[in-house]
């Protein structure tokens, strides 16, 4: 009797068991997978608002020292910010910008560049955007975007960026390459590419939908639409 009890304790798991045990650990797994995904896209959205709002500092500093003028005409903004105001390169790159990051600060293979300047023409229509435009001529502060996350014109699931260091990287409602948002209906960073951040001219940061980021045309629905992506407009 005793034998056949230990006989019985000893057994292994049947095929069937395992089978169960299986299925019962893919489940979990597919319940936990899609929430560790959104608490990782969570994580991003909230680095990348952080980088934002670091550079808006240092551009804040930049305004004070330049009698509230924006960088130099035809200069390169980043290099305008980085030593004297930002401590380093990976603040220029979004961790929504998969390409592979250095830290190589003096040499030529610094970090790729995520983030793009308002590329609408200035006081002096430069080509390097807003560059050489006094912020004092801004209509609307609060609503005009001078900086956000400037992807490639790629469709796809994920954002796709190619600004660099020793290039201007401007960034436009539509499309342009490098530098610019994906064409619509869906172009930003996260969300499904439904959502993208930006700071403005004020230095507040928002979490704003793209369908919202790339409109212009002033409506009841959005009476800053006209204001967020040209400085002189007003109503």
């Amino acid at each position: 009797m005793r034998s056949a009890i230990i006989r019985n304790f000893s057994r292994g798991f049947t095929l069937i068991e395992l089978f169960v045990v299986l299925a019962v650990i893919l489940i979990l797994a597919s319940i936990a997978l899609p929430t560790y995904t959104s608490l990782q896209e969570r994580a991003r959205v909230t680095q990348d608002m952080n980088n934002l709002r670091q550079i808006g500092i240092a551009t804040q500093m930049y305004l004070n020292d330049n009698d509230g003028v924006l960088f130099t005409a035809g200069g390169i903004w980043m290099t305008q910010l980085k030593l004297k105001y930002l401590p380093a390169w990976k603040i220029f790159q979004s961790p929504f910008d998969a390409r592979p990051a250095s830290e190589d600060e003096a040499g030529t293979n610094k970090p790729p560049i995520s983030y793009g300047l308002n590329g609408n023409p200035g006081s002096g229509g430069s080509s390097s955007g807003i560059a050489g435009l006094s912020m004092d001529k801004v209509a609307n502060p609060s609503a005009f975007i001078l900086f956000a996350p400037a992807p490639d014109a790629t469709v796809g699931s994920s954002p796709k960026f190619q600004g660099v260091p020793a290039a201007v990287v401007t960034e436009y409602k539509g499309t342009s390459a490098p530098g610019g948002p994906a064409p619509a209906p869906y172009g930003g960073t996260h969300n499904q590419r439904k959502r993208i951040n930006a700071l403005f001219a004020d230095l507040h940061s928002e979490n704003i939908l793209w369908s919202t980021f790339v409109n212009d045309t002033h409506s009841v629905n959005d009476p800053s639409a006209s204001q967020r992506w040209t400085p002189y407009a007003g109503y």
